[in-house]
This record gives C-alpha cells, structure tokens and sequence, in this order.
C-alpha cells in the first residue's frame, strides 16, 4: 500500500456551475468520458455510444437498491416546532436509527407528529455519535405511508428540488433500503438495456444499500487512517454463477458504479479472490495501492474533491491518470456529481 498518500492528493477545482442539480430529461443522453485503462487516452463521447465499449460475453453487474424517501419534517408535539429526521437503519419493524435535526429538539421521551397524524413518533435513545434512537406509531404499510410523506435524501450539494421521486432511483431499483441511490445507474434506460442484453452482453445484480456515510468527507490528512462506514450487501448465486462463468468464458466484469465494485471487491477479498453468494456488511475502503480481484472495468460518475470514491477510481485508473481525466472533464465542462455525466474506464 502507498502509506505517503495525502488526502488533499486527491483535491482538484471545480467551479460551482459544473454541479448538477437535476437530472436531464432524457437519462441517458448524459456525456461520456472513456478512459483507456492502460493508456490514459480520452475519448468524449454520449452514454448511449457504451455499446462501443462493450464486448459480446461481457457482464455489467448493478446495484439494484432502491433508496427510501427517508427524510420526514416532524412537528413536536408540546411546541410544534419542526425537526428533520433522516432514516438510517431499520433496527425493528418500528425502530429506527435517525439523524435528527436540529437535534437538541430531540431528546429522550419527545414526542413527534408527521404528515398531519399519519405517523406518529417517540425518540427511545441517543447514541454517542448523536444519532437518536425512534420508535414510529402508525396503522398500515410503514414503507406506504413514507412513500406519501417522505422526500428523497438528495446529497448536500443538491439544492433545486426534484420533481419526480423516481428521478433518484435507477429503473431497475428493487430492493429498498438505501440513504442515496448508486448514481452510475441512472444513465441506463430499459431500451439501453435490451439493445446490451441483445448484443450478447449479460446484466447481473447485485444490493448494497448505500448509507449516508458516502458523502461524509475524509476528515484525517492520511488516506490510510480513515475508517469507511459499514454497508450491507447481498450478492445472489445466480449473479455469483455469472461471474464465475463470464471469467471462465474470459469476458470481462464491469461494475456499474463504485457500490457494485465495493460489494464484488468485497466478496472476492472474503473468500481469497473467489466470487461466492454472500450477505454480509462491508467497511472495504480502496484506495491506490489495492490489488483488484474481480472487476476489469468501471463505469461511474465524477465524484466530489477529496472523497472515498476518487480514491476508488484512483486506485483502478492510476492516480494521473484520473487527475488527469478528471481536469480534462472541467475543462470540457462535463456535468459532475450525483445527477452528472458519467465515465468508463476499460
């Protein structure tokens, strides 16, 4: 492992501008920036010209989460004022580990109103980090009833309001559970889709539920001393079988986006390099130095200066060469971040 990596090594200047704060109208007229794995060379081009980069026997594997509308507006019920609460993890059927904010409205045994009665709330617990411990009241379907109150936790640096919900879920989104959606998805239409499977490339899934730690910065100077948030993950034995046969086959594995490759890394680094159905958690941090064991090629987005998902590209590009691609993309004025444009290296 390279022990000298800085983490403002992985610093570069993006004006404001070049942030996306909404989705195109059409998903995948997004740009796209190829990258040549050994060379470093760029091609610019659109995402529906992917199909140049892809080979008959070839396998892109997807994270199919579906991120929950997880950030309800509760009325306290002796004050009425209004506190934001964030779902984190599901700890029972009706328990769950929240932000809470502004959290000193929030203490033990208050009580919380949402959406006019439909749901009702009382915080249990407060952990060290701050984070409260709820227990909701309602009657009926508790995901339903999110569904109708909820917003979607937009990153940070989305500050337009989203129209339509379904704009933050990939169209294969399925199962629910994350805090923020595997953004390298949002670029595949279903026709895309079809046009892949018909050229004789296979579509495998697999879930990670993205938490909210994926956009917390990197607050230590020493790449090597930060310590990555836990993520669970379920990789199936049909996605495991076409894994172990497209590499038998000698075509290649191609992670859309940072969670697949996390999730498939993670696998692969449990079990000495073999790809086996697994259900685990993950705090599988990768960065320049880390040997890859499963995947050949990358398709995500640009992500934020100074982040854990720099590192990861780094870590498979090369670090002058992503420092590279990335400077080239400001200058051409790529769209970057969650609703940008997106980038394959193989």
């Amino acid at each position: 492992m390279n022990n000298s990596m800085k983490t403002s090594d992985f610093y570069y200047e993006l004006p404001e501008r070049l942030i996306a704060q909404h989705p195109l109208e059409q998903r995948d007229s997004s740009r796209l920036l190829h990258v040549d794995k050994e060379s470093g060379s760029l091609e610019h081009r659109h995402f529906t010209d992917i199909l140049d980069y892809l080979r008959p026997g070839d396998t892109l594997i997807m994270n199919n989460t579906r991120v929950l509308p997880c950030r309800i507006y509760g009325v306290k019920q002796d004050t009425g004022a209004v506190v934001e609460f964030l779902l984190l993890n599901q700890k029972e059927y009706d328990t769950w580990e929240c932000l809470c904010g502004p959290g000193k409205r929030a203490k033990v045994g208050t009580k919380f109103t949402f959406g006019e009665g439909l749901l009702e709330c009382e915080v249990i617990d407060v952990l060290d980090d701050g984070n409260r411990i709820v227990k909701f009241l309602f009657e009926g379907n508790f995901f339903a009833i999110l569904d109708e109150i909820g917003q979607m936790p937009l990153p940070p640096y989305i500050t337009e309001k989203l129209e339509d919900k379904e704009r933050y879920q990939t169209v294969y989104s399925k199962e629910l559970g994350s805090a923020a959606a595997p953004t390298a998805g949002l670029h595949f239409t279903p026709e895309l889709m079809k046009r892949i499977e018909d050229m004789g490339v296979n579509i495998g899934y697999v879930t990670l539920h993205v938490g909210l730690g994926t956009f917390r910065p990197v607050k230590v100077d020493d790449v090597t001393k930060h310590k990555m948030h836990s993520e669970h993950y379920w990789l199936p034995q049909e996605t495991a079988d076409l894994i172990n046969n497209t590499k038998k086959n000698g075509g290649r594995i191609i992670s859309v986006g940072t969670t697949s490759c996390r999730t498939l890394e993670a696998v692969a680094s449990k079990y000495n390099g073999e790809i086996r159905a697994d259900e685990d958690s993950t705090e599988i941090f990768i960065y320049p130095g880390y040997k890859f064991k499963c995947i050949d090629a990358l398709i995500t987005n640009f992500h934020l200066p100074e982040s854990t998902l720099i590192m990861l590209v780094s870590a498979f590009l090369g670090y002058d060469k992503t420092m590279n691609a990335y400077n080239e993309a400001v200058k051409e004025e790529y769209r970057f971040f969650s609703f940008g444009d997106s980038m394959m290296i193989s």
